[in-house]
Formats: structure tokens, sequence, C-alpha cells
């Protein structure tokens, strides 16, 4: 069960910034969304792209057995909830968007 003051994909408490992720984006028919920290929610877009989160990412379970999510996670875990790192931290790999 998800605690509605803690990050669903870092478990670390919401300060002041919260934005809300469709687990299946909109543009695949996507309605249900869950909050998440920017930095988080930013993470998550640089890994997948739209068909991505629709075919395999679709729950915030799939989200974190990703071996990336782990790595970020397990990074990110001590920081402070209002924590913004710099772009290079959640960056997809190569430096490019997937699609």
């Amino acid at each position: 069960m998800e605690k509605k003051d803690t990050c669903p994909l870092c478990d670390r408490s919401f300060k002041k910034d919260i934005q809300l992720h469709h687990l299946v984006p909109k543009s695949q028919g996507g309605k249900k969304t869950i909050p998440l920290h920017p930095i988080c929610h930013g993470k998550v877009h640089a890994l997948f792209n739209k068909k991505e989160l629709a075919r395999r990412f679709g729950t915030i379970e799939a989200l974190r057995a990703y071996d990336d999510i782990q790595s970020f996670v397990a990074w990110i875990k001590d920081k402070p909830p209002d924590f913004i790192a710099a772009p290079h931290r959640t960056a997809p790999k190569g430096g490019k968007r997937r699609r």
C-alpha cells in the first residue's frame, strides 16, 4: 500500500514539490497518476519512452524492478526531499533520450 506522504519510487518524504506521473502515458490511454518528486519523475522519463512506459512499466513495481531505477533509488535515498541534482545525474546514458 502506497503512503501518500512519501514518493512511491524512492520512498523519501515529500516536501513541497510534487509532480503527477501517469503510469501509462495519457497518449497511450492511461488515466491513473501517482505523485513523484520532480527528480524521480525526470529520471523515469529520461530512461523510458511513452511506448515502453505503456508496455513494460505501467506499475510502480515494474519501474522499481528496473536496474537503472534501483541504482538511482540507492543513490538518492539519503538526499533531502527537495534535492535537485545536476542534469547529468538524471540524463539518459549517451546523453540522448531514447524513443
